[in-house]
């Protein structure tokens, strides 16, 4: 489920910033960005990240910020020297090259130096980085619980569509082996008309019994209404029920799909168009749904 949140806190010199950004994923993929020297804190940052979250691509970014009197970095300059003679070597040999500017030289990689982390205390820095952590993942929550209202609301709206297309399809289904019959009936009086020979009722009986059972979605509607009665009680489920509600979209339109093959009817065959267009606007959300 795509999702924002962020927060910043400074402890004297040192301060930190997280950035929590989600994409849509079926499974939770977490990607960790963290300072120079902060790997070991990783595994405690997923914890944490998993607490709160369960699915997407998931991207936690940890900054650490130097307040205007702190020493903490310093330049390497026999590696700047070294990059500006590789750099001119270049412009030597090609032309038009861009000239480098402060900015892009602090950027290359071992220009600038942070200080020997050998005595870094990994668990200060955590008990600095948890609260800010916590407080981002309580606005990455709050962003997506405001998303998921809407995304309910369209999910409802879906259903409602799909819902009263059912309910034509069921009062239509009866009318179907009815109406078959009577042109049964009515071609084969036409073509007998002028002939000795006498319809048998049982004939005509034995097609129509035929047809019904080929074009019989009795069975496909009632499975369909239960199907969409579960995902209204899904949807109102105060916890996150992605995985079912995306399983469920799948036999809805499987249900569906054979209703339309089944059905024999150009009024149904309209029918299930409009509830696969819902079923496929529904799946669209539920990609967004953890």
């Amino acid at each position: 489920m795509t999702g924002y949140g962020d927060a910043r806190q400074a402890s004297g010199e040192i301060g930190y910033q997280v950035e929590i950004r989600a994409v849509n994923n079926r499974y939770l993929k977490l990607n960790t960005r963290l300072p120079d020297g902060f790997s070991g804190l990783e595994p405690v940052v997923e914890k944490v990240v998993r607490e709160t979250i369960s699915r997407g691509t998931i991207t936690v970014t940890i900054k650490r910020t130097v307040g205007q009197t702190g020493t903490e970095f310093s330049f390497d300059p026999e590696v700047l020297e070294s990059y500006l003679k590789q750099w001119d070597q270049l412009r030597e040999s090609m032309h038009q090259l861009p000239v480098l500017n402060a900015g892009d030289l602090l950027q290359l990689p071992g220009v600038v130096v942070e200080p020997d982390e050998s005595g870094f205390d990994m668990e200060r820095a955590w008990a600095q980085i948890e609260p800010v952590l916590r407080e981002a993942l309580q606005k990455f929550d709050a962003f997506r619980k405001h998303e998921g209202e809407s995304m309910s609301d369209d999910l409802r709206s879906q259903i409602a569509k799909i819902s009263e297309q059912v309910k034509t399809v069921s009062e239509r289904a009866p009318l179907v082996v009815t109406q078959y019959r009577d042109r049964i009936l009515e071609r084969v009086r036409s073509l007998l008309e002028d002939t000795d020979v006498e319809l048998q009722a049982s004939d005509v009986l034995r097609e129509v019994s035929q047809f019904a059972d080929r074009c019989d979605i009795n069975e496909e509607i009632i499975r369909l209404e239960s199907h969409l009665q579960h995902f209204e009680k899904f949807i109102a489920s105060e916890e996150s029920e992605g995985k079912r509600l995306d399983f469920l979209s799948q036999e809805i339109n499987r249900e569906v799909n054979t209703i339309g093959s089944k059905a024999n009817d150009v009024e149904i065959a309209h029918c299930v168009v409009e509830m696969k267009a819902a079923v496929e606007k529904m799946r669209e959300v539920l990609q967004n749904v953890e």
